[in-house]
């Protein structure tokens, strides 16, 4: 699809800070971010819009727990699916709102959006993506008995619930979300790696316990849908050399195997900047042209290629 950018937005970056986690403090952070993307759309790009939801999932499962006395609890993949509603309703009004300001009339769309992955992937076998709240070892040795959760202790500030962060492999509403596309349709789509899902022997579909790293997801849109650019918006404006360290070095253009001696040299945490280059690299060697990282208030000067750090092949 000529001209499609895919952005992937930090989950992370719709909240300011501790102080303002409220549903109008996330807003705020949307309508500024939303005021860069719509730039790039009035420019004539089209686009799809991808989200993190992690913090906010948090708080679904953190109300979950304190109300478990009185109602049922929700399990992770309808937190997802709850989180994609919520998060895609503010990108939809915070655009349609600065596209109304700036006289376009652009039809905006959220999918919720279900991705398959691997009943049998080795993430299953080892969860390792910490969710949820802390607890203390005596209510977490009661959680593992009675629920049948996985737990580990987490840098000594508690115990939290450990699930499964398995591959995407193929993205149920794909042709939807083309068709949308197709009809000039801005889409917000794949909100927090996807809804995870797997298919039994018939090839139905079920919801599993599972969080689908939404940067790995977000590119498996962006090659699926063949889009010319896929950003990643993130916390910090370019991706650095030795970051942190006196001797940090911003990353302005790049090959992807200048990126790759990059990672051998341990140049990225596995736990921050990793995942998102070995996600662009996924994108890059299935396809894909062009990727860029840079923050939610440099996205349209980025796609000018005058801001963040340039990825090409």
């Amino acid at each position: 699809m000529k001209n499609l950018v895919v952005i992937a937005v930090g989950g992370n970056s719709l909240i300011m800070d501790d102080r303002h986690q409220s549903i109008a403090d996330q807003y705020s952070c949307v309508a500024a971010t939303v005021r860069h993307i719509a730039t790039i759309i009035e420019k004539g790009y089209r686009v799809v819009i991808t989200h993190g939801n992690g913090p906010q999932v948090g708080f679904i499962l953190l109300r979950s727990e304190l109300a478990r006395s009185k109602i049922h609890t929700v399990p992770l993949d309808s937190c997802v699916a709850d989180t994609q509603g919520a998060i895609g309703y503010n990108f939809q009004m915070a655009l349609y709102n600065e596209l109304r300001r700036r006289g376009l009339k652009l039809p905006v769309a959220t999918v919720v959006t279900q991705v398959v992955v691997d009943r049998h992937d080795e993430a299953f076998k080892n969860p390792s993506k910490p969710i949820g709240l802390f607890y203390p070892k005596k209510e977490a040795d009661e959680r593992m008995l009675r629920d049948g959760w996985e737990m580990m202790e987490d840098a000594g500030r508690g115990w939290r619930r450990v699930v499964a962060s398995p591959a995407p492999k193929e993205i149920i509403e794909l042709n939807a979300i083309k068709s949308l596309l197709d009809g000039g349709t801005i889409v917000i789509a794949v909100g927090g790696g996807g809804i995870p899902v797997v298919k039994d022997t018939r090839g139905n579909l079920h919801g599993v316990e599972a969080v689908i790293d939404k940067d790995y997801a977000s590119a498996l849109l962006a090659r699926d849908l063949g889009a010319d650019i896929f950003l990643i918006s993130t916390a910090v404006e370019k991706a650095f050399l030795n970051f942190g360290k006196p001797n940090q070095k911003p990353l302005d253009k790049v090959s992807l195997r200048e990126l790759k001696l990059y990672i051998k040299g341990g140049h990225f945490k596995k736990g921050s900047m990793l995942p998102k280059i070995n996600a662009i690299i996924s994108f890059l060697e299935k396809g894909g042209r062009k990727a860029i990282i840079t923050d939610p208030h440099h996205i349209d000067l980025a796609i000018g290629s005058r801001a963040g750090t340039q990825i090409i092949r």
